[in-house]
């Protein structure tokens, strides 16, 4: 069992704490036993896990199904797992996945997300738990955003960062215009527009643009935007959170979808 704070590995899941050295490692931190449970049915390959005795003792099962998963499986002590984990509480597990292997092709049908400069992790993980809940196709990232990887981007999004298609992209407005030419209708948000996300038909194949939590969406990714919508507010209110906002335009479309469905 692992008790030193010195441990090279130790060290190296401590330094994952930050981009920077996640970037220079290219390894990115799964933390508890739920994100765990998802990497293993998914067969996602892992690099290191550890554990505490306790938690293996109490998971017995999962803890032979990540360690047949995984280079390398350490025990370690309480104080040691609660260093490497970036959780106040972790509760028992931390591993580590080398970073890039969850780059896919994201496919221009049904409903798409599409998000420019998002800086809040858990705005980007509860974007990609709503998509996955309302049955998104996939969601794209500008290349400025926070990290696909970071620690609570895959917390907040509760498993389900490893269901949806997702891809970061270095030039949005140019994946945009294929999506576009896939005959997608590209649906910005902004608050000036007099069109509510009520009244657009989102039955067809939608690509729903969002942006950054302080300064909204671009102009240039406004421009190639087919429709613009609000979401109406009351007197007094200024906007909502990006992450409500998508959650509610992705269940009206869910909304309008199953509604024709039953007609």
């Amino acid at each position: 069992m692992l008790t030193s704070f010195k441990n090279p590995l130790v060290k190296q899941v401590r330094k994952l704490h930050s981009a920077k050295d996640r970037h220079k490692q290219q390894l990115f931190l799964l933390e508890g036993t739920h994100l765990l449970e998802e990497a293993c049915a998914m067969n996602y390959p892992l690099v290191a896990v550890c554990c505490t005795p306790q938690w293996q003792k109490d998971h017995l099962h999962l803890w032979n199904l990540v360690s047949s998963q995984c280079e390398r499986a350490e025990v370690v002590s309480e104080e040691v797992l609660k260093m490497m984990a970036t959780t106040v509480q972790p509760d028992g597990i931390i591993a580590t996945a080398r970073r890039g292997l969850r780059s896919q092709e994201v496919p221009f049908t049904g409903l798409l997300l599409a998000l420019e400069t998002i800086q809040n992790p858990g705005n980007l993980g509860t974007m990609i738990r709503t998509a996955a809940a309302a049955g998104a196709s996939g969601l794209l990232l500008s290349e400025d955003s926070v990290d696909l990887d970071n620690p609570k981007v895959l917390r907040a999004s509760t498993g389900q960062w490893f269901r949806l298609p997702m891809k970061t992209t270095s030039n949005l407005e140019a994946t945009i215009l294929k999506a576009k030419q896939a005959d997608m209708q590209v649906v910005a948000t902004l608050p000036t527009s007099s069109l509510s996300y009520w009244d657009v038909d989102w039955r067809k194949p939608s690509l729903i643009l969002l942006g950054n939590e302080g300064a909204g969406l671009s102009d240039s990714l406004v421009a190639v935007s087919d429709i613009q919508v609000n979401i109406p507010l009351a007197l007094g209110v200024e906007s909502l959170n990006v992450a409500i906002t998508a959650a509610l335009i992705l269940y009206e479309a869910q909304r309008q979808k199953t509604h024709h469905l039953r007609k």
